[in-house]
């Protein structure tokens, strides 16, 4: 899948993604970075609204697993179980989830369990930057069922 064709699928199938104009600017097999502008997002401040930046912290990261998957052949549902997001400082313009792949050994005991057990777990985190600096970090936990 393409990075245009996981843009559309993105749109398609988590509208919310589409609402905020979200894009995928990088799509590479161990780093994601997607971005969105600040007019769709915006809160009563004039800044980006916190689950604006928290959603695109979490579509990139479950961007990454998802392409991963599938450039490996493997179809599975990805969920997120858990998320934790703090904000260091607030988003003025657009603005960019950076995710990139934990360790090697950390992306293969997930594999393991995948193919093992139908089901494995692998906790990621993402940076948001505005204006290339880091304005909040997210960290969450992904969980993919195969199917």
């Amino acid at each position: 899948m393409d990075k245009n064709e996981l843009q559309t699928y993105l749109h398609e199938h988590i509208p919310l993604s589409a609402a905020m104009q979200s894009m995928i600017e990088v799509l590479e097999p161990d780093r994601v970075i997607m971005s969105a502008p600040l007019a769709p997002n915006i809160n009563h401040r004039a800044t980006v609204f916190g689950g604006s930046a928290s959603t695109l912290a979490t579509l990139a990261a479950w961007t990454l697993v998802h392409s991963k998957l599938k450039g490996n052949g493997i179809n599975a549902r990805v969920v997120i179980q858990q998320h934790c997001m703090s904000y260091d400082k607030p988003i003025t313009d657009r603005f960019q989830a950076i995710c990139i792949l934990p360790e090697q050994k950390l992306w293969d005991r997930f594999m393991t369990m995948l193919q093992r057990k139908g089901r494995g777990r692998i906790h990621l985190t993402a940076q948001l930057e505005c204006h290339a600096e880091t304005v909040g970090r997210f960290e969450g936990d992904f969980v993919a069922i195969k199917l």
